[in-house]
């Protein structure tokens, strides 16, 4: 674990020798070790305007001593980003230790430390030689490496011959008998206990099912909502499918959907009390309940707030205005600031009678379909009109972070054990970012900042309940549900359990090859 200082500004990194990463041509035929800088040049690497990485704010937030100020030089003077320049608080202690130095305690960071796709260490040759087109071309340390990837397709991984020696070391809870057995099972064995991994990309929900009902797919990652009803029938594995020796994994997800309102937008944004009040009617229209009932076949629980379950902040027992539907009430609210129907055509106008008509960004598939003709019921219920504008969901995000949308709806999945990366969604420097509403409130800023600050207890938990308040009151997102995953496993697979904060499992999983091989006959 790293060294941390007990003012919680100063981290210090080891790095155990002889890690190596994955063969590539751009090693030029030498075997290439991790060390430490490495991470110091993945870190750089945010700050640097070339890349837009969408997490910079995230970074900048940190105020690594020096590396803020040296961005800010180079938007202004337009020079290139020099890697070599020494940054005072990215250190290099040795080959194999770092030391990162805040200006600003953070009791927290070493969450950020620990999110691999935030600070994972990166090859400056890989990055060198494949430039804009890295992504292409991932280059890492871990147990597997791709081998072969069709876009929207498929992609396969295979085991990496040069990867370190690690043992499967996993203790089960008291409670957890099962997990007993797995750990009794695998521990010992040398990771990833399988050769390849092949992820199939199957975007509509009927033929993934089917796919894994055929036995043509050993795991099926959340089952899909339209065939929730047919596999957990009130909650339980259905008969059928017990049977046959496939095994249930249900969870709440650490997750939250939501309605993203563009703050920006001429029609929806705005902080003045009828833009609020238009929002907040919106919000009060949206009949979750009806969505988890009919939509989500149950598989759902309402969201109160931001904060995801099995994050720090997160209160089982909370309630709020946002998990209401009331359509009195929404009605009063348009009513009340001046959106009524003035020419009779049966649509509220503006306040000031010119048309309002909302748009909804959304994607062409069955399920987001689905969605769209509830919140059409939902906000016709209310004497509005809306149209749909789709496209698929990369281009979706795009628009969203350039403030090209009105309304948007959208998943985050905690990727860490704290309730302050959701509130990255109203903190106005990471606009473009997280922040896909693009909402600003000093007030907001100045909590979210000291909350960061602050060690775990009722001081900053108390500014956890100020800032979800804020976001309800000021309604720039419509919190929507958290929702229960149901992953599905063929008998021969051994050891599967969903993370709860990352993605990467498939090392800790074995195959009963004989008994997959008999059950295919």
């Amino acid at each position: 674990m790293p060294e941390v200082s007990k003012d919680s500004r100063i981290f210090t990194v080891h790095l155990r020798p002889r890690i190596y990463f994955a063969d590539d041509p751009a090693f030029k035929g030498e075997r290439r070790e991790l060390t430490a800088a490495d991470y110091l040049y993945q870190f750089r690497r945010f700050f640097d305007p070339r890349w837009k990485a969408p997490y910079v704010a995230t970074w900048m937030l940190y105020r690594i001593v020096g590396m803020n100020a040296y961005r800010d030089e180079i938007l202004k003077t337009k020079q290139p980003f020099d890697y070599d320049r020494p940054i005072e608080g990215l250190r290099l202690l040795d080959r194999y230790s770092f030391q990162v130095r805040l200006a600003e305690p953070d009791p927290r960071f070493i969450y950020q430390l620990a999110t691999a796709d935030i600070a994972g260490a990166v090859a400056r040759e890989v990055v060198e030689r494949y430039g804009d087109k890295i992504m292409e071309h991932p280059v890492g340390t871990g147990p597997f490496r791709l081998s072969e990837w069709r876009r929207s397709s498929k992609l396969l991984l295979t085991r990496n011959p040069g990867f370190r020696e690690v043992r499967y070391d996993a203790e089960a809870n008291a409670d957890d008998a099962e997990g007993r057995q797995i750990a009794e099972r695998l521990r010992g064995r040398r990771l990833p206990l399988i050769d390849q991994v092949e992820i199939s990309i199957v975007e509509e929900n009927q033929p993934r099912y089917l796919a894994f009902v055929n036995q043509e797919h050993d795991v099926l990652y959340g089952t899909p909502l339209d065939f929730a009803n047919l596999v957990v029938p009130e909650g339980k594995l259905a008969p059928h499918l017990a049977k046959r020796g496939i095994a249930l994994r249900r969870v709440l997800a650490s997750d939250v959907t939501m309605s993203v309102y563009n703050m920006d937008h001429p029609v929806l944004g705005g902080y003045t009390p009828e833009k609020v009040a238009l929002r907040r009617a919106l919000n009060l229209g949206v009949d979750v309940d009806k969505e988890i009932r009919l939509l989500r076949r149950g598989q759902a629980i309402t969201a109160q707030g931001p904060i995801q379950p099995l994050t720090y902040g997160y209160d089982p027992e909370y309630r709020s205005e946002m998990g209401e539907y009331d359509l009195a009430r929404a009605k009063a609210l348009l009513d009340m600031y001046g959106y009524v129907d003035r020419n009779g055509d049966g649509w509220r106008e503006l306040p000031d009678g010119a048309p309002l008509v909302l748009e909804y960004s959304t994607q062409p598939d069955q399920i987001s379909r689905q969605f769209d003709e509830l919140w059409k019921k939902n906000v016709e219920a209310l004497g509005l009109r809306i149209e749909f504008r789709t496209a698929p969901w990369p281009e979706q995000l795009k628009q969203a972070r350039a403030g090209k949308f009105m309304i948007w709806g959208v998943g985050l999945t905690a990727d860490r054990p704290d309730g302050q990366s959701v509130l990255a969604r109203g903190y106005s420097p990471d606009i473009g970012g997280q922040n896909l509403a693009r909402f600003r409130l000093p007030e907001f800023d100045r909590l979210y900042e000291l909350a960061r600050t602050l060690p775990d207890g009722p001081e900053r938990l108390a500014l956890f309940a100020r800032a979800n308040k804020i976001l309800i009151a000021y309604a720039p997102y419509k919190f929507h549900v958290h929702r229960i995953l149901n992953d599905l496993t063929q008998p021969w697979v051994i050891g599967f359990r969903r993370p709860p904060f990352w993605a990467d499992w498939w090392q800790y999983v074995d195959l009963d090859v004989e008994a997959r091989a008999r059950a295919l006959g």
